[in-house]
């Protein structure tokens, strides 16, 4: 199947070596160091959704939670400053970026009675079923 995507694919993919040894004497700060995608674990129970997500180098005024309805939202702008002197020149090493996460579950979320709480980059939702929208089956006549 030949999509746009698989296109640019083959696009990126012609000069991936010449790219990287230009990019290399800019790159300051480490790959392994920047953040991930938001990992997420999420279990439930009859009244609510337990909803842990690994937000590494966040702060808490830099996190939204976002729902609606059924729909949760969680987005972060993650910011790295990084100082080191090196005989006598100074590197200062600055990443800014963003990063988001969307996920829908299966009951309609009270977001008036909802809770987040960020520890040490670990976001913690408790996020109450809203009542009157359990999934029901509909008999057949």
């Amino acid at each position: 199947m030949n999509t746009a995507l698989s296109r640019l694919d083959r696009i990126e993919n012609l000069f991936p070596d010449m790219m990287r040894r230009w990019a290399r004497p800019l790159q300051l700060i480490d790959e392994a160091e920047l953040p991930a995608d938001i990992r997420l674990d999420i279990n439930e129970n009859d009244k609510e959704y337990l909803v842990t997500a690994e937000i590494p180098g966040a702060r808490k005024e830099d996190v939204r939670v976002s729902i609606d309805g059924s729909y949760v939202s969680i987005s972060a702008e993650i910011r790295k400053d990084e100082e080191k002197k090196q005989g006598r020149s100074i590197v200062r090493e600055t990443y800014r970026g963003s990063m988001s996460r969307g996920f829908s579950l299966a009951s309609e979320v009270d977001e008036k009675t909802a809770v987040a709480k960020l520890e040490d980059g670990v976001l913690h939702l408790t996020l109450p079923k809203r009542e009157g929208s359990a999934r029901t089956t509909l008999k057949i006549q």
